[in-house]
């Protein structure tokens, strides 16, 4: 039997009693997210497709980490987005680095497209839901090959789909309304850019995990383009209510 002798006083460590403890002890799961990152918005444009998100990691209600990149390469042809526990995101992101460790030693030339990076988070997310442990994520996979752009979501129940545009988080309610009033299929580039940091401004004026902070990521014939971080302008004045109505009283709206 292995024991660890402690100081005088201290029963001694019995290493095969807490190995068995262990080994008998109850398995247990995620039961929430924890550090949570907020919205990821997605559009294709003429040419392309582009991501965009802040670089806020929460900690429950406090602003953790203001440097957490939640856009990331996957491949030659894949652009990566989520929402929710940052750590969920980290093995996402691991098994998908082991499997492009797989094609690489393969050596065949093949890289995997979009529409397959897709379609795997689709069966992992569905397999873990399955298993009642699931991965607190909602996904974006962008990506452009063979001329044309890919466009989809996978969130921790396995719901999945393509679309033209997506927002996560709470970007699917404040973010999708000014999207589809100004979202074209043929917009340019330059128009795509500025419509994903409209939308990634009204979310640091509404969400308050949300931040000024943000990354923007594009899929093209060229390749893919993950920016570094930047910051958006704002402007937290608040409206003269006196000019905007001027009956007399006291400036409310009631």
């Amino acid at each position: 039997m292995s024991t660890f002798s402690l100081a005088s006083g201290v029963d001694s460590f019995d290493v095969s009693k807490a190995a068995a403890t262990l080994q008998d002890a109850p398995k247990k799961n995620t039961l929430q997210p924890i550090v949570t990152g907020t919205t990821v918005i997605g559009l294709k444009y003429k040419g392309g497709v582009m991501l965009a998100a802040d670089t806020l990691a929460s900690y429950g209600s406090l602003a953790r980490y203001k440097d957490y990149r939640r856009l990331t390469n996957i491949g030659e042809h894949t652009i990566l987005g989520a929402s929710g526990e940052m750590s969920d995101f980290q093995a996402i992101i691991k098994k998908l680095e082991g499997m492009e460790k797989d094609d690489v030693n393969q050596d065949d030339g093949y890289s995997r497209s979009p529409s397959e990076i897709f379609n795997y988070l689709r069966a992992i997310m569905y397999h873990r839901r399955g298993k009642g442990n699931p991965l607190w994520n909602q996904l974006l996979v962008a990506g452009f090959k063979n001329g044309a752009s890919f466009l989809g979501y996978v969130d921790l129940i396995g719901t999945a789909y393509e679309e033209n545009f997506i927002a996560t988080g709470f970007g699917a309610y404040l973010a999708i309304p000014l999207i589809r009033e100004k979202w074209s299929a043929d917009m340019e580039e330059g128009e795509a850019r500025a419509l994903l940091e409209d939308c990634m401004r009204v979310m640091f004026y509404r969400d308050c995990r949300a931040s000024n902070r943000i990354m923007i990521a594009k899929a093209s014939d060229d390749g893919n383009v993950v920016s570094e971080p930047y910051e958006l302008s704002h402007d937290w004045e608040t409206a003269n209510y006196d000019e905007r109505h001027p009956y007399e009283g006291d400036g409310s709206s009631w």
